[in-house]
């Protein structure tokens, strides 16, 4: 399930009142005040893969409780886990306290009471929040207690891997089908809890699938993060990894397309996108392929055209024409024609 909503659609006086009412339906029932003079804006996005939830929040500065008699209405026995997006937060639970900026997490329980704010000012929150099931985590909760309330980077490791996780499911989770979201409800599972465990120094306690899925998904970071490389090759994945080549191709044997294959596309993917940009217009074909790992440009062009059934400069040429043709469309759009303002 996947919905879209947004205070904008509800009268002025009722904003804060409906978006109260969407936190206690869609996280727990949780106190709420707001922080500032400003009129409220909240607005959500909230996509249900099955035993977890990924949502993305935007909100005008709030103050939050959870007590024990809200504990007593209603528990979902959860763990949640923000991503800030955008404004700084704090958060306090369990005797621990901690403040959280720009690409931080922070971890908290439903079944224990908090309080989390923001740290002043008037600009708004965006984080993106996923739920999970305590039952579900292979992971002693007197373990996962000292993560409570404390701040989790996402500048590198399973963090790192565990928020660009977060992010594209967020933005590209609704275009899925339901069986895709079923695995991405498993991978979800599998990430949170191998971050969990590497925060904790406790991975050996994951079941194996969950290792194999936490490091597979290091491993599609890592690619993603050196596709500029020429020498990114399964060899060299492997050797940083400290697995072997054939443990390397193990672990693609269920994926849809092979290590090479997928470093391949992903190069390639780049390119395309670079050289549709306008401004990037002026850059040589070469310069765009080398930036993306291919430093021989007759090499480049041979797996472009083999790609694309074109070559790299024919592209560039179809999309200038398709840039000078929606410019010509928007000026025309906005009462001016082709060559200037229509008398």
């Amino acid at each position: 399930m996947w919905a879209q909503v947004s205070s904008a659609a509800v009268p002025a006086g009722d904003r804060f009142e409906w978006f109260s009412d969407l936190v206690t339906r869609e996280l727990a029932p949780i106190a709420i005040r707001p922080e500032s003079g400003d009129p409220f804006q909240g607005d959500a996005a909230l996509l249900d893969l099955g035993r977890t939830q990924v949502s993305s929040y935007s909100y005008t500065p709030l103050r939050s409780r959870r007590t024990p008699a809200l504990i007593r209405q209603s528990d979902p026995e959860q763990y949640h886990l923000a991503l800030v997006t955008r404004g700084t937060t704090w958060f306090s639970q369990q005797r621990a306290e901690s403040v959280q900026s720009v690409g931080d997490m922070v971890l908290w329980d439903t079944s224990r009471p908090f309080e989390s704010g923001t740290t002043g000012g008037t600009e708004p929150i965006g984080a993106i929040v996923v739920q999970v099931p305590k039952a579900a985590l292979p992971l002693r909760a007197d373990r996962i207690d000292r993560l409570l309330a404390r701040s989790i980077s996402a500048d590198s490791g399973m963090g790192a891997v565990l928020a660009d996780f977060l992010r594209s499911v967020a933005a590209h989770g609704p275009e899925c089908a339901p069986h895709e979201r079923s695995r991405l409800d498993q991978v979800t599972l599998d990430l949170f809890s191998a971050c969990l465990a590497t925060h904790l120094d406790v991975c050996g306690q994951l079941p194996g699938e969950a290792r194999a899925e936490a490091l597979l998904a290091r491993i599609d970071a890592f690619i993603d993060h050196n596709l500029g490389d020429p020498e990114l090759t399964p060899g060299a994945i492997a050797a940083h990894h400290h697995i072997s080549v054939r443990r390397l191709h193990q672990l693609f044997a269920g994926q849809d397309e092979t290590v090479a294959v997928s470093i391949r596309r992903r190069r390639l993917e780049r390119c395309r996108a670079d050289l549709a940009r306008p401004d990037l217009a002026g850059q040589p074909v070469h310069v765009i392929a080398a930036r993306w790992g291919y430093p021989n440009a007759a090499v480049f062009s041979r797996a472009f055209r083999g790609a694309y059934g074109t070559s790299p400069t024919d592209y560039r040429g179809q999309a200038v024409q398709r840039w000078r043709a929606r410019s010509v469309k928007g000026a025309c759009t906005d009462g001016q024609g082709p060559n200037g303002p229509r008398s």
